[in-house]
């Protein structure tokens, strides 16, 4: 893969990222961490999107240790993480409730951590994981603004930010936000009809899309809407001779977008792979559109 700006001010990343926020249970051992990185580098996958919490707090010192043993490469790789969403667990005593925490302390905290699990002097992409509504927003932006200076983190970018609450923590930085994840996929549609996307592109960035096969349900669900949208993928599968996931992603991409992928399934992340050989015509693109808010043609 051709790599890509994230945005007028952010680092080249590849058009695909891989996400470790659907890793649980099974998923979390060295090997399989191995096996699914070595995959997406083999695909051209070179970013890596981390949190704190994912994988039960586990995720970013299993891959750390990749880094450690030099079974990857540091400087061929870009990586994301975040932090400000907490969420109990018992390596956690601390916290009693899931609850958002974008204070200067627990910023800070995190994101040594981060550095320590990782293996790593430096986070290519630091992003808020939502925005904690009474923290102070100001000493928020600055710990942001000071942690680029040093060194720390190269960009910084959102989570699930609506428009005023990008609007409103640019206002408070000096330095740009370079990327918002935002949940979007053929079953959910909403960043087009709130403003979110629009305002992506407005600020020269590309929106990186969550989700992009809804968990697994556009391929599995037998509720009305997702089987309305995998009759149509499957209706023009065979005018591309391509997978019906495949188009699903290609449906994303033709927005701009840049699809986070977070299955562990080998051929589902081919699939999404795939989608960037597809260029979905105009008009095919709006008949899924109309699929996924329920228009039957």
């Amino acid at each position: 893969m051709e790599k890509i700006y994230l945005s007028d001010s952010g680092p080249k990343v590849s058009p695909a990222i891989y996400g470790f926020y659907r890793w649980t249970g099974n998923d979390l051992h060295e090997k399989n961490m191995e096996n699914i990185v070595n995959l997406c580098l083999e695909l051209g996958i070179n970013t890596f999107d981390h949190a704190d919490i994912y994988g039960d707090y586990s995720c970013e010192e299993l891959f750390g240790n990749l880094i450690r043993k030099k079974n990857i490469r540091r400087d061929q790789i870009v990586l994301f993480t975040k932090c400000g969403v907490n969420l109990p667990h018992p390596s956690q005593p601390e916290i009693r409730v899931r609850h958002y925490d974008t204070s200067r302390k627990h910023i800070l905290e995190s994101i040594d951590h981060s550095l320590r699990r990782l293996h790593t002097d430096y986070i290519d992409v630091f992003l808020l994981n939502h925005l904690d509504p009474i923290s102070n927003l100001e000493e928020t932006a600055f710990t942001l603004q000071k942690l680029r200076e040093s060194g720390k983190i190269k960009n910084i970018g959102i989570v699930n930010f609506s428009v005023f609450q990008h609007q409103l923590l640019s206002a408070y930085l000096r330095a740009p936000i370079v990327t918002n994840h935002i949940e979007l996929n053929l079953l959910n549609t909403a960043a087009l009809d709130n403003g979110q996307l629009d305002y992506i592109k407005q600020k020269y960035m590309r929106p990186l899309a969550t989700s992009p096969l809804a968990g697994g349900q556009i391929a599995h669900s037998a509720e009305k809407l997702p089987s309305l949208v995998r009759k149509k993928l499957e209706d023009l599968a065979p005018k591309y001779n391509a997978n019906a996931e495949s188009i699903a992603v290609a449906w994303l991409v033709k927005l701009g977008a840049l699809p986070l992928i977070g299955t562990t399934n080998a051929g589902r992340i081919r699939n999404i792979a795939s989608a960037f050989n597809i260029d979905l015509d105009h008009q095919d693109w709006y008949a899924l559109y109309n699929a996924s808010r329920g228009q039957v043609e």
